[in-house]
């Protein structure tokens, strides 16, 4: 039976939410198919048996309404107008039940929302994130500033309510910034981030950490991204774009040698713990950028057998692309979670790559999102034809 969302008319984050899953996936394939049937052969969407409650790591923003009432939630499309909401079909539920107990404490600790406008208030966010098989759960609290009335109190509150809370983080956001978290930390409860198992190994996730959101497609996505990217145990992989290393660290069992690389420090400080805790030792994780690093890479002449890269939605960079396109390696796995960046990007790449294989997931059901997995094998040398390009103004006028 298909659920109703009471949001669906003001929240708009998920655009398939009157779908039945036939109909998104179909919806989807053919916005995949659009993009990048003229590659090679799309697979059909790799969708969810029960597509509700999956996004384990859960962020709402707070605020007031008229008359003082506390609001939290999503803002409203297009939109900074906060849409108050206490249940989401696809969230966890005990990240959005933390979240909304949250918000009937405040008034007893007298801990006041932040006002984007005026700058007064105290609590702009909260982002819970949930480990699907360890059941650890991390709060992080994002405050206007450092001080946070009846502290210790209000942990404990908040733990008693939710004693699954593992770990309660204080994180302080004082600019006047579109983003969530800020710089500075303080661990308020527990250990300071939250531990979750995929593969057999076990991760580190940290409240900066990228990891991904649907525990359940993101077995199948790896899964399918390890066994394209054919590793035999002989090869050097490198992993770009890495985040705290799972992918790396699960291709690292079937390879010779894995580089890790990641621009974000907290995740790379994770990704190292990770190895460790786990008995990896085939793997070394950078932290850089995956442009910069292929860019010193080509100019060592350096060489990997197998690249797997999982950038954000903007894509990749020129950067990178033509540093890859000049170190060759065999094969490359390209993850991606925008099939618009992964188009513009491939059309590139297939001047010396050959698309094998194009797998679509559905990693974000009722959303518009789709997440890909492509194989690229390197051409033959007598049947490759590599043109060096500057490819700036491509970028330049894609992005704009």
């Amino acid at each position: 039976m298909e659920k109703i969302c009471k949001y669906k008319k003001k929240c708009g984050g998920c655009k398939y939410i009157d779908m039945t899953n036939e109909q998104q996936l179909a919806e989807k394939q053919k916005y995949v198919n659009k993009l990048l049937k003229s590659f090679g052969k799309v697979d059909d969407v790799v969708g969810m048996g029960y597509p509700y409650n999956y996004r384990n790591k859960v962020h709402a923003v707070f605020g007031t309404a008229k008359g003082g009432r506390i609001v939290c939630g999503t803002y409203e499309e297009k939109t900074h107008r906060i849409v108050d909401i206490d249940e989401c079909h696809i969230e966890d539920k005990v990240a959005t039940a933390i979240i909304r107990d949250i918000k009937e404490l405040m008034p007893s600790f007298k801990i006041k929302p932040y006002n984007e406008d005026t700058g007064y208030g105290l609590l702009r966010h909260v982002l819970v994130r949930r480990g699907a098989n360890s059941g650890e759960v991390m709060v992080v609290l994002v405050l206007g500033s450092p001080v946070l009335p009846s502290r210790n109190n209000f942990v404990k509150a908040l733990v008693k309510k939710h004693p699954e809370i593992t770990t309660i983080v204080q994180n302080v956001n004082d600019r006047n910034t579109s983003m969530v978290l800020g710089e500075h930390e303080k661990v308020l409860y527990g250990p300071g981030f939250i531990i979750d198992e995929l593969f057999g190994m076990k991760f580190r996730i940290s409240s900066k950490s990228f990891y991904q959101v649907n525990p359940v497609q993101t077995k199948h996505l790896y899964r399918k991204a390890i066994e394209l990217a054919g590793l035999t145990g002989k090869e050097r992989v490198l992993d770009a774009y890495c985040g705290t290393g799972t992918i790396g660290m699960i291709a690292s069992r079937e390879a010779k040698e894995v580089v890790g690389v990641e621009l974000n420090h907290d995740a790379i400080k994770d990704a190292r713990i990770n190895a460790k805790k786990n008995g990896v030792k085939n793997i070394n994780f950078i932290c850089k950028d995956a442009g910069e690093y292929m860019v010193a890479a080509a100019g060592r002449g350096e060489h990997f057998d197998v690249v797997i890269m999982d950038p954000p939605r903007s894509g990749s960079t020129k950067e990178f692309i033509n540093s890859l396109r000049k170190t060759m390696p065999e094969r490359v796995v390209y993850v991606s979670c925008n099939p618009e960046t992964l188009a513009r990007d491939l059309k590139l790449l297939t001047r010396d790559y050959q698309v094998k294989n194009i797998v679509p997931f559905d990693m974000f059901p009722f959303t518009g999102h789709v997440e890909t997995v492509c194989l690229l094998s390197n051409r033959k040398p007598d049947a490759k034809v590599h043109i060096d390009v500057d490819l700036e103004d491509y970028y330049r006028i894609k992005d704009e």
